[in-house]
């Protein structure tokens, strides 16, 4: 039986053995196996080995002190430091400690897919999506449309949590994103760590919603710092410089999405199956609908709430019904179609290339629709360009 030390240690992380874990989450994982067993010594080595790798890494160093405290007297709390150290310093590790190993206890499931991915373009070689709730971080690859986990990471967000409205409010923005620069080390200070990756908050959507702020990153972190609390950014979402190295080798600028969540909704292949494909047959019968010059079946599917710009349904209503009666035949070509479910919200937004052509017009476009269930159907919510 572990002493009271271990056990006491042991319970506060919910240590566990996982299933699989990458770089210090499987390391850590293997220290707090050693506390639980009441292997002290191997736990100090196995700390040890994890410092080595990792000499800014914060949390292991707390372990650290507790494992050599606990050889002269009894610990009575997780980190316990001189009163002298600032109370929420060990809490916010405590809570670093319980997001990395909530992770490796609850890893998702082989065959599930996050419900947010229903589609991705062929050029779009990966997909990012953030669970704030668990301060996780996943990357996931596209192979043939589909998402496929390849990794994931543990990751900071804002010090006021989620759902970004306001400037200076240090909330992290709910929704979804696409990276639009790469910024190197060398054009930024030593806070952004190994670089940066802005990302297009306030997108359309928020814009709508009349939220504002910007300079909303993924970023590294400090070169004296391995990473930081769960909670501990201005809103930006933060990796160790070895993990935002490693996604940064997935990132296509302009093409790579950020969706962030506030808890992933997990689904399996055949249900995600099963919604793209009833979407992809509504957006086929919209395209065909158009190309046919059939007004009226064309314009059901716009949904009663639609709204672009600032047109409602009537105005865009109208708009079309001239546009299509001054046409003698149109021909509507789309490729590169991307489909995500929006975090919270219930809809899809959908991205594609439209090739318009008619008998009085041509033009070629990036477009985006948001398409939402109305009465159990599939409708435009929401059109404009991309």
């Amino acid at each position: 039986m572990p002493c009271g030390t271990a056990r006491l240690i042991a319970a506060l992380l919910f240590a566990a053995t996982p299933c699989f874990a990458a770089g210090p989450d499987k390391a850590l994982s293997g220290v707090l196996e050693a506390i639980e067993e009441n292997r002290l010594g191997l736990a100090t080595k196995r700390v040890d080995a994890l410092l080595s790798d990792h000499p800014n890494f914060r949390l292991a160093h707390l372990i650290r002190g507790d494992l050599l405290m606990a050889r002269s007297r009894p610990l009575e709390t997780f980190g316990n430091v001189p009163k002298t150290v600032p109370r929420e310093k060990v809490e916010a590790l405590r809570a670093e400690a319980l997001s990395r190993l909530r992770a490796l206890r609850e890893p998702p499931k082989g065959d599930r897919v996050p419900r947010h991915v229903l589609q991705l373009a062929p050029d779009q070689k990966h997909a990012l999506v953030v669970d704030s709730l668990r301060s996780r971080f996943y990357v996931f690859e596209n192979r043939g449309g589909r998402p496929h986990l390849v990794a994931d990471y543990y990751v900071t967000l804002g010090k006021n949590g989620v759902e970004k409205t306001r400037e200076g409010d240090q909330k992290t923005p709910i929704g979804v994103y696409r990276v639009t620069a790469n910024l190197p080390r060398q054009k930024l200070t030593d806070f952004y760590g190994a670089g940066a990756y802005p990302i297009n908050y306030p997108n359309a959507w928020d814009k709508r919603l009349g939220r504002n702020g910007h300079g909303i990153w993924l970023h590294g972190t400090p070169s004296n710092t391995y990473s930081r609390p769960p909670r501990a950014s201005d809103g930006c979402i933060v990796l160790a410089n070895t993990d935002l190295e490693a996604v940064g080798r997935t990132v296509q600028v302009g093409l790579t999405p950020v969706i962030i969540a506030d808890d992933i909704e997990w689904t399996d292949s055949a249900m995600l199956d099963a919604e793209r494909k009833a979407l992809s047959g509504a957006f086929e019968a919209w395209r065909a609908d158009w190309e046919s010059r059939s007004t009226d079946k064309y314009l059901a599917h716009y949904a009663a709430r639609f709204h672009s710009g600032d047109q409602g349904l009537a105005e865009w209503s109208e708009h079309k019904r001239k546009v299509n009666a001054a046409k003698r035949w149109i021909k509507v070509g789309v490729s590169r179609v991307s489909m995500m479910q929006y975090p919270r919200e219930k809809f899809v937004e959908v991205n594609f290339d439209q090739n318009y052509r008619s008998s009085n017009l041509s033009n070629v476009m990036r477009k985006r629709q948001y398409w939402i269930k109305d009465d159990g159907r599939w409708r435009i919510l929401y059109e404009g360009g991309a």
